[in-house]
């Protein structure tokens, strides 16, 4: 397959740049993924498409404030976006002005913290502070890291809009964005109709921006991100599938979680409980073996997400989508819309 199918031309003017007025107004795309049908509604409309008895998994993974400022000790101000935390005082980190970051440079950040590059070689920068560095810090001086389409500054709005209602646990670079629809109001709505809601954690790297850059989709070399899934929400999941109860998941990272969870044996297969990575690869051919519905936004062409729901829905189905979503004029990314599959 080569990765050119999964080209789209996109207007600019559809990519949102702030969220909707508010949270639960966007606008929800349904697909059919059987017969091709699409309806236009709203994400307020979601719970009367959703069978009483579906399982629903989120990812309730937290979005950090990873992305800091410091000051050189020449003036220059310089971007920081922290990736992983190595130790106390030392994090895996990218840097803006790359090329002029040398090892042992050092830089002031707010609430007068020092950091010295300790690291820069061709796979990462390591940046070294003065004292500790963990999420309480940086929920006081960072801000939100927007992906990078978002032509603007983060506002104290996105400290809330960039965040699920639901999360909890901190340590995404990127939202996962299909949850950001719902409201405390819609969640109630499907509980009253027997629709349980489970969690599973997967913390979103920058990978997910990431264009496919290889010219053959098989090509591709997926990034990692860990996951972890409890126990109960492993013996919900498994339950679900015994019972032939549909399992609708929130958003691609979910999808991503359940898919590499799913554990076949000789008679049928579980999800397995438990803290793992994951750098599983869908495109059209893959067999979903856990996920039947997915809530998903518009995704970029020739991503790794928008082949995992051509994939879902057959390529076809979402070339005819989105094609009618950009007619419609929907918005599209992290701030946009919503689509179902069913």
């Amino acid at each position: 397959m080569k990765t050119s199918e999964f080209y789209f031309n996109l207007p600019k003017e559809l990519i949102a740049q702030t969220p909707a007025d508010k949270r639960g107004e966007s606008r929800l795309i349904v697909l059919n993924k059987k017969t091709g049908h699409i309806e236009h509604k709203m994400i307020t409309d979601f719970s009367e498409f959703i069978d009483e008895g579906t399982l629903i998994v989120v990812n309730n993974s937290r979005v950090r404030k990873a992305r800091i400022f410091g000051t050189s000790l020449t003036g220059g101000k310089v971007e920081f976006l922290l990736i992983k935390q190595l130790t106390s005082m030392s994090w895996e980190a990218i840097v803006s002005k790359r090329k002029k970051q040398k090892v042992g440079k050092i830089f002031i950040f707010s609430g007068e913290l020092k950091g010295e590059i300790t690291t820069n070689n061709e796979n990462e920068i390591v940046i070294t502070f003065g004292n500790e560095v963990n999420d309480n810090w940086l929920d006081k001086y960072g801000h939100i890291p927007l992906p990078p389409y978002i032509k603007r500054e983060d506002t104290i709005q996105d400290s809330d809009r960039y965040q699920t209602v639901y999360a909890q646990n901190t340590g995404s670079v990127a939202a996962p964005t299909a949850g950001l629809h719902f409201t405390d109001q819609i969640l109630n709505e499907l509980r009253k109709k027997n629709i349980k809601i489970v969690s599973v954690t997967l913390h979103v790297g920058l990978g997910t921006f990431s264009p496919v850059r290889s010219e053959i989709v098989e090509d591709h070399k997926m990034h990692s991100e860990e996951y972890e899934i409890s126990e109960d929400t492993a013996l919900e999941i498994n339950k679900a599938k015994k019972e032939g109860r549909k399992i609708l998941a929130v958003g691609t990272t979910s999808v991503r979680t359940l898919e590499s969870a799913w554990e076949d044996s000789s008679s049928d297969g579980s999800i397995i409980a438990g803290k793992s990575s994951t750098d599983i690869y869908i495109y059209p051919g893959y067999n979903f073996k856990v996920v039947n519905q997915m809530l998903t936004n518009f995704h970029t062409p020739d991503s790794s997400l928008i082949l995992l729901v051509s994939a879902f829905a057959g390529t076809k189905r979402i070339k005819e989508t989105y094609d009618e979503a950009i007619k419609q004029k929907y918005r599209f990314f992290s701030y946009g819309d919503a689509m179902l599959i069913l």
